[in-house]
């Protein structure tokens, strides 16, 4: 099935990571090969069933226009696009809060590159901040296991100062500096909640 952007460019969905043996998965419970949003829909699922918060990934607008109908009970799309640029990827509610938030992973040992965020996205978090929403990146290092929650607000920092001629990507260093370290669980799999009661509930 063909996707297609806004602007008439193929979609090129990003490639998941293989599946791991047995033996690599034994060593701990953290490392099950599930990507970074199966991960958080999981977590997401987690605080929904015990009253904690109501966050969910966004649905994306699609245009269909192309469908094959091989038999008369079953249908296939070939071809579709996607109606708008994407925001970010979950948005809901904590205690009376709207949250809005974008999950990003690199293969990247020691730093995170800016090119995987759109200017599009980056308006959307300005946009959010300015009416006093609460708005962050998961970010995850994929091959250290790692991820850190950093406010949208430290990352347009980082991204003003690419726009100013300055470099093209957040350090690891940064980003252990400004951000916060989210430690993989079982239930909650990715407790992002506990990094916000901290940063913006905490007396």
């Amino acid at each position: 099935m063909k996707f297609h952007y806004p602007n008439g460019k193929k979609y090129i969905p990003a490639k998941r990571e293989t599946v791991r043996t047995k033996q690599e998965k034994k060593w701990s419970y953290s490392n099950r090969g599930m990507t970074l949003e199966e991960d958080i829909n999981e977590t997401n699922e987690y605080y929904l069933t015990n009253g904690i918060a109501s966050i969910h990934k966004k649905p994306t607008p699609v245009q269909i226009v192309q469908v094959d109908y091989p038999k008369r009970s079953a249908a296939v799309i070939k071809e579709a696009y996607f109606k708008q640029a994407s925001t970010t990827d979950y948005n809901g509610i904590y205690k009376g809060r709207y949250i809005d938030f974008e999950a990003k992973e690199t293969q990247n040992l020691t730093s995170f590159p800016l090119k995987n965020f759109h200017d599009h996205q980056i308006k959307h978090m300005e946009t959010i901040l300015h009416h006093d929403g609460i708005c962050f990146v998961l970010l995850r290092f994929s091959a250290s296991e790692e991820i850190f929650l950093l406010e949208a607000k430290h990352l347009l920092m980082f991204w003003k100062r690419m726009i100013d001629g300055g470099r093209k990507s957040i350090s690891k260093e940064e980003i252990e500096n400004h951000g916060h370290s989210i430690p993989l669980g079982y239930n909650p799999r990715i407790d992002y909640i506990n990094k916000i009661d901290y940063l913006y509930y905490l007396e």
